[in-house]
């Protein structure tokens, strides 16, 4: 399977949640990153102020010459980029690496009509 790439701003952690402020996007990124490692997809991460010499890979480095800061994220998959400046949804890494998204269907309560057995002591609904 296809490696997913991640180079991620200067960051005190990966989650979202560390900090005086928890960024959504980026903790809703880090359940989607665990999500595509459960199916199986190999992800890489690197953050800027950790990790600076991942950078200097050639097209991360040439996003950063042209757009500078907004460049990150950088998301790549298989070495091509599928995003910039922004972390991709749940349902455009399922599209790209054909991991199915989860749907959880929750089921609704029983419920009885007010004519039932169940009912028929206070003649009121169970719903």
């Amino acid at each position: 399977m296809t490696t997913l790439r991640v180079f991620d701003p200067a960051l005190c952690c990966s989650t979202g949640v560390c900090g005086p402020t928890v960024d959504p996007d980026l903790a809703r990124f880090a359940g989607d990153v665990e999500w595509l490692k459960g199916h199986g997809v190999t992800v890489e991460r690197f953050n800027l102020a950790q990790q600076p010499g991942a950078f200097v890979e050639a097209t991360v480095k040439s996003a950063l010459e042209t757009l500078g800061d907004a460049a990150l994220p950088l998301v790549q998959l298989g070495g091509t980029t599928i995003a910039t400046g922004h972390y991709p949804s749940r349902e455009v890494l399922s599209k790209l690496t054909g991991v199915p998204v989860d749907v959880i269907i929750t089921p609704k309560p029983a419920c009885c009509t007010p004519k039932s057995s169940a009912n028929a002591k206070d003649g009121g609904s169970c719903c």
